[in-house]
């Protein structure tokens, strides 16, 4: 064998063992079905179950599979929301509040504890739980619907690109990113916008027991403070994550130090070696494929 010859077969199997691991980093990164779970449980009395709601909601897969878990279990007294978002996808959005007003009434108390921000659609969530409490610095509310689209038909003139669109149904383009939006499907977006934002406000009216008035007062889009959202009805009292586990463990009628269950993911040993580096990845993945066009989104936060 020439050396040539020997050089060739090493830089081939350095090239297949790098294929190789690509593939099995890809599989680990997409196919998130697969993740286990362990249980983290503190303390020593009867049973509060924490799930976390953080960063932008994209999915509602995950949270609603806890809650549907936690209250089918007879050794879980009460559930505590840890909600640090400043919202999501509406659909998401939507389907997580129908699974803790189901579990709030199916009789598991469910305490909401906002952390830095529980906004438009984690306010959304929030108002399915028995009680709502927020630090006097948190922002919340942002009570609205927010759709944004791009246009760059300018920016492809100049570089010599032209888009030819063949549809059936005037609207069926629109919110395309290659032509100008025209009146009409500012005014059909529109339509969509207020339907969307009059679920949010029915939402907020009947869980909070405010009147139609305050209600359409408070949804324009702003944000309030605990302290503000405390006095106008949106939340139920100012207190830390603590005072939350102490408030759903009395609600419970729990004695003594409750005991506290946590949901922690495990890690694949591909996610254990490539750390951060996977977390950025599938960040990533989120941010480019799951991205919702009409959004209960604190644009604030961005």
């Amino acid at each position: 064998m020439t050396s040539s010859t020997r050089w060739f077969l090493v830089i081939l199997a350095v090239l297949a063992v790098i294929a190789i691991l690509f593939t099995l980093v890809l599989v680990s990164l997409l196919g998130g079905a697969d993740e286990r779970t362990e249980v983290v449980t503190s303390g020593s009395g009867d049973k509060i179950a924490v799930v976390d709601i953080k960063g932008e909601i994209t999915s509602s897969e995950d949270v609603v599979r806890q809650l549907k878990k936690y209250r089918g279990m007879s050794s879980v007294k009460a559930v505590l929301l840890h909600i640090d978002s400043p919202g999501g996808g509406v659909v998401a959005s939507q389907e997580m509040y129908e699974e803790v007003r189901k579990t709030r009434d199916a009789g598991t108390p469910v305490v909401v504890s906002m952390g830095s921000l529980a906004a438009s659609g984690g306010y959304y969530v929030a108002c399915g739980a028995s009680r709502i409490v927020a630090n006097r610095g948190t922002l919340t509310g942002s009570i609205g619907v927010i759709a944004e689209f791009l246009q760059l038909q300018e920016l492809l003139g100049k570089i010599g690109v032209d888009v030819k669109t063949i549809k059936s149904g005037k609207l069926k383009d629109s919110g395309t990113q290659t032509r100008k939006m025209t009146e009409e499907e500012q005014k059909y977006f529109q339509g969509l916008m207020d339907d969307v934002h009059r679920q949010f406000i029915g939402v907020v009216e009947r869980e909070r027991h405010l009147s139609a008035a305050q209600t359409r007062s408070l949804a324009d889009g702003r944000v309030y403070t605990g302290e503000q959202a405390v006095s106008l009805g949106l939340v139920d009292t100012l207190g830390t994550y603590e005072d939350a586990v102490s408030i759903a463990a009395a609600m419970a009628g729990i004695d003594g130090e409750p005991a506290i269950v946590k949901e922690r993911k495990r890690r694949s040993w591909i996610e254990s070696m490539a750390g951060d580096v996977t977390e950025e990845m599938r960040a990533i993945k989120e941010e480019l494929l799951a991205q919702p066009v009409l959004s209960f989104r604190f644009t604030g936060s961005r």
